[in-house]
């Protein structure tokens, strides 16, 4: 084994032990967090039993609002664990040969009614030609839905969002073009930076979360944006190679 395998091998360990590590933890944080917030639960119905006529019903209106603000910050913490999981987890994805389109066109019907909600167009340009690749279909639509929600929020008054496939060298492109906002140089330099948001109670690990995914494909993304530009994500997939002429099975005539 050459030194430089060896060191990939001690880094590909030591990352397992973190991952196992911080998987452990954010487990044992989240027990004690659910037993929290199921008692908030069985607080708040207390309340809603009271007299309505009681001389504490002012108090008992404060502290049930106290008991949802408790309830609200139990959840948004339990997103975070669970989206922090996500990103510490080492994926042992199984690759399999698919149509790329297939798995956009699926997609995209099923969030066509929050894009539709939200006031945005979905416009598909799908390349008929594009040659399969290979992907775990359940790791690679999660990243993907992650864009696709992102793109919506950006857009709050609406907009139109393009989603386009191509072949591209020895692989194949899927592009996602929103007419949002965009983002400035100092942010779009930043977000695939684990925990850095500009959303409102997010967690700042979905973008890093989806790179992670594309390159456990062996692909890569890109994000161009620009204010008042909208915003353009590339991402790249490698093609399995096809059989030259020459390899490809010899189709006999009958006799």
């Amino acid at each position: 084994m050459s030194s430089f395998e060896e060191s990939g091998r001690l880094r590909a360990e030591t990352y397992a032990e973190f991952a196992a590590l911080v998987g452990t933890l954010a487990h044992e944080i989240r027990n004690p967090l659910s037993t929290i917030r199921l008692n908030m639960e069985l607080l708040a119905e207390d309340f809603e039993n009271t007299d309505p006529d009681s001389p504490t019903k002012q108090r008992d209106r404060r502290a049930k609002a106290k008991i949802e603000v408790v309830r609200q910050e139990c959840d948004r913490l339990q997103k975070l664990l669970g989206d922090f999981l996500d990103f510490a987890r080492q994926e042992s994805l199984t690759l399999e040969p698919g149509s790329l389109n297939a798995e956009i066109e699926q997609l995209l019907d099923f969030f066509a009614p929050r894009a539709q909600e939200a006031g945005v167009e979905l416009v598909r340009y799908l390349d008929p030609e594009l040659p399969k690749v290979r992907l775990d279909r359940e790791t690679f639509r999660s990243a993907v839905l992650n864009l696709l929600i992102n793109s919506v929020q950006a857009m709050e008054g609406g907009g139109q969002l393009v989603v386009r496939t191509r072949s591209a060298g020895l692989g194949v492109v899927l592009e996602m073009i929103d007419t949002g906002p965009g983002m400035s140089e100092e942010t779009l330099a930043k977000v695939f930076r684990a925990f850095y948001t500009t959303k409102q109670g997010g967690s700042g690990l979905g973008l890093p979360t989806t790179r992670k995914i594309i390159e456990a494909h062996a692909g890569t993304i890109d994000i161009e944006s620009a204010p008042g530009r909208g915003t353009k994500v590339t991402i790249w997939l490698p093609a399995p190679p096809r059989l030259p002429p020459s390899e490809r099975p010899q189709v006999r005539a009958g006799g």
